[in-house]
C-alpha cells in the first residue's frame, strides 16, 4: 500500500497506458475487419473484381446470364412483392397446360397458330443506322445513362407480373439490351442492394403454354457488370414478339396492334421497336401502322449483334381484356376511342362520323355485310340483301379475311354506316368504322353470347360505336341438319362447354351456318336506322 506523500510507481503507469493502447488498436483492427466483411457480403461489389467500372468489352460479354433459381412448389410460388431484397429470385411466367390446338377451319377462329405468309420472301426492313454517332456524343450519353439511376427507377420492381393477361418490364436509367445473350440489363450503381432476375416472354397471352412455347424467353436482370455499349439510343425502346397467334386477323389486333398502340402511343413516334421472333410478312402487311407508331427502322432482335443502350426500356406490351384498353391503367390514359381515331388517321380515312340522316334525309345509309365462304355462312344472303334494300339501305357485300388488302378494305369499311356479320375475325375491321356507326354481330347458336360480347361487343362500344347483338334460334341454325331436334345439343348447349374450347369451336363454329329469319331480324336494322336519325 502506498503511504501518504509517496509518488506512484512510474513503471506501473507506463505499463497500464501501453496495455490500453494495444487494446484500442486491436479493437480498431477487428472493427475494420468486420465492416469490410459486411460490405463484401451485403453489397457484393462485383465491379471491384473487374476493375472496369462495372463494364466488360462487348466481345467478352457472357453468352448467357447465370440465373440463381429457386424451386417453388405450387403453394409457394414466387410473388412480385418478394423480389426486392434478400436472396436473388427468379419470377417466371405462371402457365397452365393447355390442350394442343387444332389447325384448320376459317382463319378467323381463335388461337390458330400463324403460318408463313407467301410474301415472306419480301425484303427485310432497313437496318438501323444509328451507329454512326461521334465518340464525344456517345461518351456524353454514356455518362448521362449512369447518372442518378436509383433516383429514376427508385424502389419500383423492374417488372410487373400482376396483370392476368400480360407481363411487362419497364426500366429507366442505364439499360443495356444484349440480344445475343437474350438479356436486358438494368445497371445498378455501387452500393445498390437491388438484386432482381426475371424471365419474360414478351407476348400478351400469359397462361397459354401452347402459345408461349413459340416465344423467345428473355432475361431481365439488375446488374453491376455488363458488356460495353456499342450503340447508344436517345429514344425509348419497346421489345415485343411477333409469333404466337399472329396471322389471324383478330389476334393481330388483340395480341399485337392494340397492346403496341397502348404501350407506344405515348412516345409520339419517338420510340425504337426491337422485335423478337420476327415475322417479316407481318411487318410488311402492317407497315403503315408500325411506321405511325415508330419513326425508326425495325430491329430484328434475333439477328442483332449489338449491345444497345437506352435510358428507357419496356419489355412486353400492355394488354387487358380481349381487344380493349383499360384507360384507368394504360399509359397516359389512352382509350379505345383514341385507338379508333389512330386507325382512321393511319390509313387517311376521310369519314369521321356516320351519316346523320336527320340532317340529310335523302342520303341512303350504307350497310356492309361481311360474307363468309366456309363456315358461319349466310345461307339466305339474297333474302337478307332484299330486306335491307327495302328498308332503305345501300348494301355492300365483301369478304374480310387475313389476305385482304388492308388499305382498300379499310376505305370500304370507313365508307359505311352499319356493318354486320356472323361472329368471326372479319368483325375486327370495325376499327375502321366512323364514330357512331353501328356494328351488328350475329351470334351462332350454342351459348356463345358471352364470347361474342367480349370479343367485339365491349370493344366496339369502347371505340364510340353503337353495337347490336343478335343471337340466332335453333330454327336459324344449320345444326338442325346434323342433329335431331330432341338432341341435348339444342336442349342444353351450355353443358357442352365443359368439354373445352376446342369442342365449342368444332361444333358451334366450324359446323354451323346461319339461315337468318328476316322477319325476326328486321327490327335490328330498323333500330340501326333510328340511331342514324338521332
Amino acid at each position: 500500500m502506498m503511504k501518504a506523500g509517496e509518488r506512484p510507481n512510474s513503471k506501473l503507469l507506463r505499463g497500464g497506458r501501453q496495455d490500453s493502447r494495444r487494446f484500442r488498436l486491436l479493437a480498431v483492427v477487428v472493427g475494420f475487419f468486420i465492416v469490410s466483411l459486411t460490405f463484401v457480403l451485403v453489397s457484393k461489389p462485383d465491379a471491384i473484381l473487374f476493375g472496369l467500372n462495372g463494364r466488360l468489352p462487348a466481345e467478352q460479354a457472357p453468352a448467357s446470364i447465370p440465373i440463381q433459381q429457386k424451386v417453388n412448389t405450387p403453394a409457394q410460388k414466387t410473388s412480385t412483392d418478394a423480389v426486392i431484397g434478400g436472396d436473388p429470385k427468379v419470377v417466371d411466367d405462371e402457365t397452365y397446360v393447355k390442350p394442343k390446338e387444332m389447325r384448320g377451319g376459317e382463319e378467323e377462329d381463335h388461337q390458330v397458330l400463324s403460318e408463313p405468309d407467301p410474301a415472306s420472301g419480301m425484303a427485310e426492313p432497313a437496318a438501323n443506322k444509328d451507329g454512326d454517332a461521334r465518340k464525344s456524343t456517345e461518351e456524353t450519353l454514356g455518362s448521362s445513362l449512369s447518372t442518378n439511376v436509383q433516383e429514376q427507377q427508385g424502389s419500383k420492381p423492374l417488372c410487373d407480373f400482376s396483370n392476368f393477361r400480360a407481363n411487362v418490364c419497364e426500366m429507366r436509367g442505364d439499360v443495356r439490351v444484349h440480344p445475343k445473350a437474350a438479356s436486358v440489363l438494368f445497371m445498378e450503381p455501387e452500393g445498390s442492394r437491388r438484386d432482381e432476375v426475371w424471365k419474360i416472354k414478351p407476348y400478351p397471352r400469359k397462361g397459354d403454354e401452347f402459345c408461349l412455347s413459340h416465344i423467345t424467353e428473355l432475361t431481365v436482370k439488375s446488374s453491376k457488370v455488363a458488356a460495353e455499349c456499342t450503340r447508344y439510343h436517345d429514344v425509348p425502346v419497346v421489345i415485343f414478339s411477333l409469333t404466337g397467334y399472329t396471322g389471324n386477323l383478330f389476334h393481330d389486333f388483340t395480341d399485337v396492334i392494340v397492346p403496341l398502340f397502348t404501350t407506344a402511343a405515348q412516345f409520339d413516334g419517338e420510340v425504337q421497336f426491337l422485335i423478337t421472333d420476327m415475322a417479316l410478312w407481318w411487318t410488311v402487311k402492317y407497315h403503315t401502322l408500325l411506321q405511325k407508331l415508330s419513326k425508326y427502322p425495325l430491329i430484328d432482335f434475333s439477328k442483332d449483334d449489338q449491345v444497345r443502350c437506352f435510358k428507357h426500356a419496356i419489355v412486353g406490351t400492355h394488354a387487358y381484356m380481349e381487344f380493349t384498353i383499360d384507360a384507368a391503367k394504360s399509359p397516359n390514359g389512352v382509350t379505345m376511342v383514341d385507338f379508333n381515331r389512330f386507325m382512321r388517321a393511319a390509313y387517311s380515312l376521310p369519314k369521321a362520323a356516320a351519316a346523320a340522316l336527320g340532317e340529310s334525309p335523302r342520303v341512303k345509309p350504307r350497310l356492309l355485310i361481311i360474307k363468309r365462304h366456309r363456315t358461319r355462312m349466310f345461307l339466305n344472303l339474297e333474302e337478307i340483301i332484299g330486306m335491307a334494300e327495302e328498308l332503305g339501305f345501300e348494301v355492300v357485300i365483301d369478304e374480310a379475311n387475313v389476305s385482304s388488302d388492308i388499305n382498300g378494305f379499310a376505305r370500304l369499311v370507313n365508307s359505311v354506316d352499319v356493318m354486320m356479320g356472323v361472329h368471326g375475325a372479319g368483325l375486327t375491321n370495325c376499327v375502321f368504322l366512323p364514330q357512331n356507326a353501328t356494328l351488328i354481330q350475329i351470334v351462332p347458336f350454342g351459348g356463345l353470347d358471352w364470347i361474342s360480347r367480349t370479343d367485339f361487343g365491349n370493344p366496339s362500344e369502347m371505340m364510340g360505336l353503337r353495337y347490336k347483338q343478335y343471337a340466332i334460334t335453333v330454327d336459324e341454325s344449320s345444326l338442325t341438319d346434323h342433329y335431331p331436334r330432341d338432341h341435348k345439343i339444342f336442349k342444353d348447349p351450355i353443358s357442352f362447354h365443359k368439354r373445352g374450347f376446342e369442342f365449342i369451336r368444332r361444333t358451334f363454329m366450324d359446323k354451323q351456318n346461319v339461315r337468318l329469319d328476316c322477319k325476326r331480324f328486321r327490327p335490328v336494322l330498323l333500330e340501326a336506322i333510328d340511331n342514324l336519325n338521332q
